[in-house]
């Protein structure tokens, strides 16, 4: 049998990933198995445990699945010649917003009070998204406000701090809306 190339390995745990996400949307996290990630994926559950060890992991996979979209984005619009300013940012974000990787989110939020390796993953996804926002409105405190670097920095943390709070209100509001609503919006 061939082996897996590493980008045909990266492929399949993204191919996993995603069909988690989806399973955790329909299921949740608690009720989803592997074998309902085998099913959604139509891989087999030995190529599911040959990417991943156990729930856990395709958890923490899911998880950063989903912030490696809102990653690029942000880095995109952090590069940019005129970065949005931070109202902005957060109406881009939020019309972004998929609602099966809401409720995934909100899910793992939930989870995170009762598990602690899930915790850690809610922890470091947050930190890093926080970061990734301040980066964002430090670009554009620098290139469109015309603030010094240190400056920015400074003015960027309180102001990223609100944008995470609000994104997340946005993700718990979209979470709970219904498969009906969302097509209807």
């Amino acid at each position: 049998m061939p082996r897996l190339t590493d980008a045909r390995k990266e492929l399949r745990r993204t191919q996993i990933a995603e069909a988690a996400v989806r399973c955790f949307s329909r299921n949740g996290l608690e009720r989803t198995s592997i074998a309902d990630i085998t099913a959604e994926s139509g891989l087999s559950a030995g190529s599911i445990y040959a990417h991943y060890r156990n729930k856990a992991d395709v958890v923490r996979a899911a998880a950063r699945e989903v912030l490696a979209k809102r990653a690029d984005v942000l880095s995109e619009y952090a590069a940019a010649d005129d970065p949005p300013g931070p109202e902005e940012l957060l109406s881009r974000l939020v019309a972004a917003i998929d609602p099966a990787e809401a409720r995934v989110g909100v899910q793992t939020w939930g989870e995170a009070t009762i598990d602690p390796a899930i915790r850690d993953i809610v922890v470091d996804m947050t930190d890093r998204m926080r970061t990734m926002l301040h980066d964002c409105v430090t670009a554009w405190l620098i290139k469109v406000e015309c603030h010094e670097p240190a400056e920015a920095q400074e003015r960027a943390a309180p102001m990223a701090h609100r944008l995470m709070a609000l994104y997340q209100a946005e993700l718990l509001y979209a979470a709970l809306r219904t498969p009906t609503e969302e097509t209807t919006s």
